[in-house]
């Protein structure tokens, strides 16, 4: 049973992580592959601070990971299933039927 409550407890973390729509729209461009954090803002016409905001509600729910390189900092998905989610929220939301 604790292993079933640990598993609840972390699909809700990582549901609420991605259900902000600056979220879910920064990993949407991680999936092409990674990015610098002006280049995100320049995507999703937004400041930097709400950029910097949303990739770190997302790095703490380990989906984004950060390089540096100088003074940029370039973020990428950290793994297979935000991108494995947004091929469900496309199934369900975007494809024409």
């Amino acid at each position: 049973m604790d292993r079933f409550v640990t598993n609840a407890t972390r699909a809700s973390n990582f549901l609420k992580a991605i259900s902000h729509e600056g979220r879910l729209m920064i990993l949407c461009h991680l999936v092409s592959g990674e990015k610098s954090v002006t280049e995100l803002e320049e995507l999703l016409s937004l400041r930097q601070a709400a950029v910097s905001q949303q990739l770190s509600r997302l790095r703490l729910e380990g989906l984004v990971v950060p390089r540096r390189d100088g003074k940029t900092i370039y973020y990428s998905l950290a793994d297979d299933r935000p991108r494995r989610m947004l091929e469900t929220v496309y199934e369900l939301f975007c494809k024409d039927s």
